[in-house]
């Protein structure tokens, strides 16, 4: 068997594209028997400096997270700008956007995973670290999303 593109074969979250956060946290929250989650939502532009598609947007999320075990799923409302959240939405409605993964070294992974024909969608950084959407929808009927935490790894 060979190395995992990746680095890792241990998914971190399942992530669902949702028109209405407050109403689907409030649903997934009565269905799990868990407490309403705070729902937040993500920096500006000039803290995460977002890239779409190779472009700065001006797009943000509201974000709501449950802790399932060893799987986190989050609910993500796009708000403003072009964005992956955004464009799903639109194109195929509310439902699975990606499936996520902790990893390391995120330019060599992007490089790895651009080489089997999987690029890189959109990018930004959070607090302690940054994501990154990867299309592999065509491949993989779903879209990765690659969680680099800096200051688990020492840096920043």
């Amino acid at each position: 068997m060979s190395e995992s593109a990746l680095g890792t074969q241990v998914v971190c979250q399942v992530g669902l594209v949702v028109r209405d956060i407050a109403q689907a946290a409030e649903r997934y929250s009565r269905l799990f028997g868990l407490p309403m989650p705070e729902i937040i939502t993500t920096d500006p532009y000039e803290m995460a400096r977002t890239t779409y598609r190779g472009q700065p947007t001006q797009a943000r999320a509201k974000l709501a997270f449950f802790p399932m075990g060893q799987v986190q799923l989050e609910l993500i409302e796009p708000v403003g700008g072009p964005s992956t959240w955004q464009r799903f939405l639109e194109e195929k409605g509310e439902g699975v956007h990606h499936i996520a993964f902790i990893i390391q070294d995120t330019p060599a992974i992007t490089q790895r995973l651009a080489e089997l024909g999987m690029p890189v969608e959109q990018q930004g950084y959070y607090t302690g670290g940054m994501y990154t959407y990867i299309d592999s929808s065509t491949q993989l009927g779903v879209i990765l999303e690659l969680l680099e935490n800096f200051a688990e790894q020492g840096a920043n």
